[in-house]
């Protein structure tokens, strides 16, 4: 009678005895109850987290994103900065009613929502839009479409404030050597190269962030329109953290490094 006491005792503390889960072991050892408590792998852990980030680098799927984003990126940042350097020299230039409505509307537009942008071009592009014959909606021309829009309130803004002191200080001298106000904006241009590289770059650094309105727009298709802002979203929300890293550091890497040379080359005279 007592063992038969002793083993249903024995019996009732194992079954209250917390239970161990079985995890991967770069997680370690976790026991159940009502927290999850983990107990850290260690080495291995650590030797697997880098190995997994390392086949993220040498994943097939990697290059083609980057390829992808940056020539998205470099032509929208190419077609803003085309339209937003003589714009916002213009405007720093000439004086005519409305002017200084544009200027204000440039500046408010630096913080123009992407999503919103993105529903803009959505419903213009869609086949039901003014624009959907043009077939441009998922796909990468659709996407430059919306970072160039996006950026270039931040070019034409950024510009317009560097000419304009270019213009208080210089134009008169610009003026007095046969200059026409037409010829001023390229020459406001060169003379203020580096604060239009830095406009130009501000518009880069919008356009290789940029993941709202493309989404929107280009559909994040596999192979086709998926950037690497994109796939970061996308890799995440699956759990696969080695290659969203993976792909987050190749970002930052090539958007210092672009800025870096940029500022490098111009900062060369040259004449």
């Amino acid at each position: 009678m007592n063992i038969a006491v002793g083993r249903a005792r024995v019996k009732r503390r194992e079954a209250a005895a917390p239970t161990m889960l079985a995890v991967p072991a770069s997680l370690g050892e976790c026991s159940g109850g009502g927290d999850l408590v983990c107990r850290s792998g260690g080495g291995a852990g650590r030797s697997g987290d880098f190995a997994m980030l390392s086949a993220a680098f040498a994943s097939p799927e990697l290059w083609p994103i980057i390829g992808l984003s940056l020539s998205v990126s470099l032509s929208a940042t190419a077609a803003a900065a085309a339209l937003g350097l003589p714009l916002g020299a213009a405007l720093a230039i000439w004086r005519f009613p409305g002017n200084r409505a544009l200027v204000v509307a440039a500046n408010a537009l630096l913080g123009l929502p992407p999503a919103v942008v993105g529903l803009a071009l959505y419903l213009t592009l869609s086949h039901s839009g003014p624009l959907g014959s043009l077939g441009l909606l998922f796909s990468p021309a659709a996407m430059v479409i919306a970072q160039a829009v996006l950026a270039l309130p931040i070019v034409t803004a950024l510009t317009h404030r560097a000419a304009e002191d270019l213009w208080h200080a210089y134009g008169d001298a610009l003026m007095d050597l046969g200059a026409s106000r037409w010829r001023a904006v390229p020459a406001l241009i060169a003379m203020g190269r580096l604060s239009m590289l830095t406009a130009v770059l501000a518009g880069f650094g919008r356009t290789m962030s940029e993941v709202g309105a493309i989404i929107v727009v280009g559909g994040n298709i596999a192979g086709y329109t998926r950037t690497m802002t994109t796939a970061i979203v996308l890799e995440t929300s699956r759990g696969d953290l080695p290659l969203a890293l993976g792909l987050g550091l190749v970002l930052i890497g090539l958007t210092v490094m672009i800025s870096a040379a940029a500022f490098a080359l111009a900062g060369r005279p040259t004449w």
